[in-house]
């Protein structure tokens, strides 16, 4: 039974309609940060948030869009989050093997020994102190 009241639900079967209405494209930051951007718009570059997800409990925790930032309530974004996550087309927590591999736009040869920002980002490498 869910302890949510009638008109959460409501809210939540909403956010879930329109992300499968909507099209959207995904790019992990950073482990459990995913950035999402909503290609449905005339300009997707104003429509991308960032939504967090906790690493324990891989539950979905925040979203930057002002749908969530001003009501706290689960957004389309956190729904098609959820969706590509639950069903393994999004892997937003790579597994060690993984941060291994050097992101496309990695500049690291050309910093002599400094790690560039997508290395940094993605784990693959720490700034020095």
């Amino acid at each position: 039974m869910s302890t949510k009241s009638p008109s959460e639900l409501e809210a939540d079967e909403t956010a879930q309609k329109r992300a499968q209405a909507e099209q959207f494209a995904f790019d992990v930051d950073a482990p459990g940060l995913v950035e999402v951007t909503n290609e449905s718009h005339e300009n997707p570059t104003d429509h991308q948030y960032t939504v967090a997800i906790d690493d324990v409990t891989d539950e979905l925790m925040d979203c930057t869009c002002p749908h969530h930032v001003h009501r706290n309530a689960y957004c389309k974004h956190m729904a098609v989050v959820e969706t590509a996550t639950d069903d393994g087309t999004l892997d937003v927590f790579p597994s060690e093997d993984d941060s291994e591999t050097k992101p496309e736009d990695c500049d690291c040869d050309g910093l002599d020994g400094f790690p560039c920002w997508p290395c940094v980002r993605t784990g693959r490498k720490e700034l020095p102190n």
